[in-house]
């Protein structure tokens, strides 16, 4: 790994926009040029200037073609890797990449979705698996019930600790006047929900909701001449193991402990150095396997770790300000929404919910069935 790439790039400007749902009759691409139009203000960046761009999604076939379109630019460089929810952290580390290389200038990475507002119209392109589809299941939940299942009968994990990552998720939403549930969540109220798939009710599942979002990156040195202080990208990894989760070798342990390590690496940080951090949670389990498995407690130990208030607003570990997909929204793919509060949190842009101090943050999203894995971890200039 070529730890040159230290800090090497920065993000200058995010966006967000479409929560919880755009008007019928719009479209992905209208989410995302919503984003983007956010991005650049806050940057200061002018269109023109983009030359980089990176786009992943669940609707369209060709987003990169699609948003460049849209927006009226002939980029130099593009990325469309999809590797699912964690697809826009992997696009920084090739953003990252390609700045370094000279290919590009100013990465425009970017999402959005109308799965809300599509309703039954909601297409997905994903592949049918012919050794799993037969069997009709219900999707990303019955796989995450799954590890659930298994995580519990091997560690101890009870109902009540999953049920806290919800209750924690919402009280950050509480203070995020962006997030999609606000109201009052207790730890009765997830466990007497519908069930969904068991151990899950409904409220251990992530929100259905439209969304976009955007974010700018460049060099380290360009950087310094833009609008907003900079955020920089100290480290990035990613790993894939698997595609279906009938392949998945291990229902307790995920990629996450590669692709953070290869970030950490690269960070030239440890765990104990991250001030906060947003691991994805479309599943109450999510944050438990990877709290484990990036190296904050030891395997088996997350639902403990992540329980009595640590993950709250003052707590010892603040997790998922901004509500995460369980509280703020969830379109389809989340991993975007990681990097944008990682961001804001090191700028100091979030109001009741700022992490007092925060000068490191993570951020770490998966793709599939816990199949691919991608960290990044993002400092201020004081930690560079």
């Amino acid at each position: 790994m070529n730890q040159d790439l230290r800090g090497s790039t920065a993000i200058v400007g995010v966006g967000v926009s479409a929560f919880p749902a755009l008007p019928p009759g719009c479209s992905p691409i209208d989410a995302m040029a919503l984003a983007v139009a956010e991005a650049l203000q806050d940057s200061g960046v002018a269109m023109g200037e983009i030359d980089g761009v990176f786009a992943a999604g669940l609707q369209v076939f060709m987003p990169t073609l699609s948003i460049c379109e849209y927006l009226g630019i002939q980029p130099r460089y593009t990325d469309s890797t999809q590797v699912g929810g964690g697809s826009f952290i992997a696009h920084l580390n090739h953003a990252q990449a390609a700045i370094s290389a000279g290919l590009c200038d100013v990465a425009l990475v970017v999402y959005g979705s109308t799965q809300r507002s599509s309703g039954a119209q909601f297409v997905s392109h994903s592949e049918p698996n012919p050794y799993e589809t037969p069997y009709a299941y219900p999707g990303p939940v019955a796989a995450y019930a799954l590890m659930a299942q298994r995580h519990m009968y091997e560690f101890g994990t009870t109902r009540t600790q999953l049920a806290n990552v919800a209750v924690s998720a919402r009280k950050w939403a509480a203070l995020n006047p962006l997030a999609s549930e606000r109201a009052s969540l207790t730890v009765e109220d997830v466990l007497s929900s519908r069930p969904v798939a068991t151990p899950f009710t409904v409220r251990d599942c992530c929100l259905v909701t439209d969304g976009g979002g955007a974010v700018i990156m460049t060099s380290a040195a360009r950087a310094k001449s833009c609008r907003r202080t900079p955020v920089y990208l100290l480290g990035a990894g990613e790993a894939v193991t698997h595609r279906s989760i009938a392949q998945m070798t291990d229902l307790t342990s995920t990629g996450a402990s590669i692709s953070a390590s290869r970030a950490f690496s690269q960070a030239r940080l440890t765990p104990d150095d991250i001030h906060v951090a947003q691991l994805y949670d479309a599943f109450t389990i999510m944050p438990v396997l990877f709290a484990e498995d990036i190296g904050f407690c030891a395997k088996g130990e997350g639902g403990a770790f992540l329980a009595d208030g640590r993950t709250d607003p003052g707590g010892a570990f603040p997790m998922n300000t901004n509500g995460g997909g369980l509280s703020f929204g969830h379109p389809g793919m989340f991993g975007i929404y990681t990097i944008i509060e990682s961001v804001l949190q090191l700028r100091g842009d979030c109001g009741a919910r700022q992490v007092s101090g925060a000068e490191i943050a993570l951020a770490h999203a998966p793709g599939g069935y816990m199949s691919s894995h991608s960290t990044a971890i993002f400092g201020t200039q004081a930690s560079l």
